[in-house]
């Protein structure tokens, strides 16, 4: 009769019930899959330069260099960043279909970057980009 009782008890004893760890791993699946619905990211679309120059050669590019302290530098003229698109129109009337090269040092806010390519875009002016 002992032996009858060990070998139940033993049996029952054997393993481990894992039912409560599965509901939590499933509470988390579904938890991260739903969540991971409203993620929406958003980026700057940036392409990269090809090697050849990809503008006209006959035309003089309008350089624009773009410091941290958020002032700017258009072809030897300091200008506030604000500023720029304008300056950029001007030279533009005497250099008509000139690109524009942007260039800025690191720790530059992104949002004088992007400020400076969303107008440019708008105004139809070709530009190159490159954070030194």
């Amino acid at each position: 009769m002992v032996s009858k009782r060990r070998r139940l008890s033993s049996k029952l004893d054997a393993g481990v019930d894992m039912t409560p760890m599965l509901d939590i791993v499933f509470i988390m699946l579904i938890f991260f899959i739903v969540s991971a619905v409203f993620l929406n990211e958003k980026g700057l679309d940036l392409r990269q330069t090809p090697p050849s120059n990809s503008f006209d050669v006959g035309l003089t590019t309008i350089g624009v260099y773009v410091y941290a302290d958020g002032s700017a530098l258009v072809d030897g003229q300091t200008l506030d960043v604000s500023a720029v698109p304008s300056r950029v129109e001007v030279l533009r009337a005497e250099r008509p279909g000139a690109p524009v090269s942007i260039r800025s040092e690191y720790g530059v806010a992104l949002e004088k970057i992007v400020f400076l390519e969303d107008q440019f875009a708008i105004a139809g002016i070709p530009t190159s980009l490159k954070i030194d």
